[in-house]
């Protein structure tokens, strides 16, 4: 016996195409193109056109001279400009096709893509960058400020499309994430990967199901924490297809609760004398991306942070297995959700397939080629390119999680029992990860790997 879900407008008209019923993959399979298309382009590019080099914005500044004479230049300006007008072409020529409302979607994109522009320009400040207040924060920040101060016009709506703005962006991360960097920390750093995510993924759950959280905000949760925090939801979302006020919910507490883990887990570290390759592994099984793994190690030594940085990528590879694991456990579970009806066959290979989040495949896709089949030297050369495209439609996509988010939301839905749930799962990942960084990498199982 297996289920399948039921939308609410098939109940009124039960004669619709499974197409139009089903047909949440199309974000996916545009996420999928897009990214695959910016990291296609550039590359054809690099190869094709000697000297070729697309200008990225400048973002970093130490003071107001230097805001105004470098970030704020005509020049840098006119990058920044460059950089919208490819996405929201690119983006726009996604809506279209797909049904939406074009002129909506653009004017909203405009205000997304400045809101996000201000989050990046404040995260490039000397000081605030050197305390790993990263972007993502900013955005988030800017978004939930104007979403819960205002109601939200619907031609804002229309573009606050935070999944797909955040799938896009991990298609081109995936040309990051390089085998031959997770293979640097050799077993200790792929044990800890896969002993951290599995156990405290189902550790997360039993938490939620204790806490009477439904399975789907469970799945959700348990990801976002045991993984790499919103990339890791929005994947686990796709392949249950999750409710997404529920995806926005979880995204908020990861933000949320990652700013005093930011702070506090390097204090930590150096009043308690945690070696320096010991507190990186730590730093990087248990923040969220890797730019705050990176922000938070540089407070404890170099060391720390190319550790941290190795363990975020060796969990960030697991964002496909994940992917694929929870599709076929939540096709073949026995529980029925609520929403869903029992269709009188076995859940085949084609219920799974449709589960699957298609943009996983661009992500995984774009780590094998860049790892194996583009020369070092291309990789090095388009990497700042293809990271600062990935950063812009983090920005965006951290805004509109702000915008669709409801501070009151943290309380009132489930009796906060979600953000409860939350809380004490990433309190267990923070004494479990810590544990095994020690075992690991402080030399008592493994001889500790020579990172320098």
């Amino acid at each position: 016996m297996s289920y399948q879900p039921v939308a609410a407008d098939e109940l009124a008209a039960p004669k619709k195409s499974r197409k139009a019923i089903a047909g949440k993959w199309s974000e996916d399979v545009w996420a999928l193109l897009i990214g695959g298309l910016i990291i296609v382009a550039i590359l054809g590019l690099t190869f094709w056109i000697d000297g070729f080099q697309f200008t990225m914005p400048s973002w970093k500044w130490a003071s107001g001279e230097e805001l105004t004479r470098n970030v704020l230049s005509l020049t840098n300006i006119a990058a920044i400009l460059k950089v919208g007008l490819v996405m929201v072409v690119l983006a726009g020529a996604a809506i279209w096709l797909s049904g939406g409302h074009v002129k909506k979607f653009v004017a909203g994109f405009a205000l997304i893509f400045v809101l996000g522009v201000v989050s990046l320009i404040i995260a490039g400040n000397e000081v605030i960058n050197y305390y790993g207040l990263e972007y993502v924060i900013f955005a988030l920040i800017i978004g939930l400020t104007i979403g819960n101060a205002t109601m939200i016009p619907s031609w804002l709506r229309e573009a606050a499309r935070s999944e797909f703005f955040i799938k896009t962006g991990l298609v081109i991360m995936g040309a990051s994430i390089l085998f031959t960097d997770i293979i640097k920390a050799g077993l200790p750093g792929i044990l800890q990967a896969v002993l951290v995510v599995s156990t405290v993924w189902f550790i997360a759950l039993w938490i939620s199901r204790k806490l009477k959280v439904d399975d789907e905000f469970g799945v959700i949760l348990a990801s976002a924490v045991a993984i790499c925090g919103v990339s890791a939801a929005i994947v686990a979302s796709g392949a249950i297809q999750g409710d997404k006020k529920k995806l926005s919910y979880v995204s908020t507490l990861v933000l949320l609760v990652a700013i005093p883990m930011l702070v506090l887990q390097p204090w930590l570290i150096k009043v308690l004398h945690i070696p320096e390759i010991v507190g990186g592994a730590w730093l990087g099984g248990t923040l969220d991306t890797t730019a705050s793994v990176a922000a938070a190690a540089q407070l404890v030594g170099p060391a720390a942070t190319k550790t941290g940085v190795i363990i975020k990528f060796s969990q960030n590879i697991l964002i496909g297995v994940a992917a694929f694991f929870i599709a076929i456990w939540w096709a073949y579970r026995k529980v029925k959700p609520a929403g869903y009806k029992t269709t009188g066959e076995t859940p085949g290979l084609g219920v799974v397939w449709e589960r699957f989040p298609k943009f996983v495949l661009g992500f995984i896709a774009a780590s094998l080629i860049f790892s194996f089949l583009i020369p070092a030297d291309t990789v090095k050369s388009v990497s700042g390119v293809l990271n600062g495209f990935r950063t812009v439609w983090f920005a965006l996509a951290f805004v509109a999680i702000g915008l669709e988010a409801r501070f009151a939301d943290l309380v009132k839905i489930e009796g906060g029992r979600p953000a409860l749930a939350f809380i004490a799962a990433q309190f267990f990942n923070i004494l479990w990860t810590l544990l095994w960084a020690y075992v690991l990498f402080g030399g008592l199982l493994f001889p500790a790997p020579d990172i320098q």
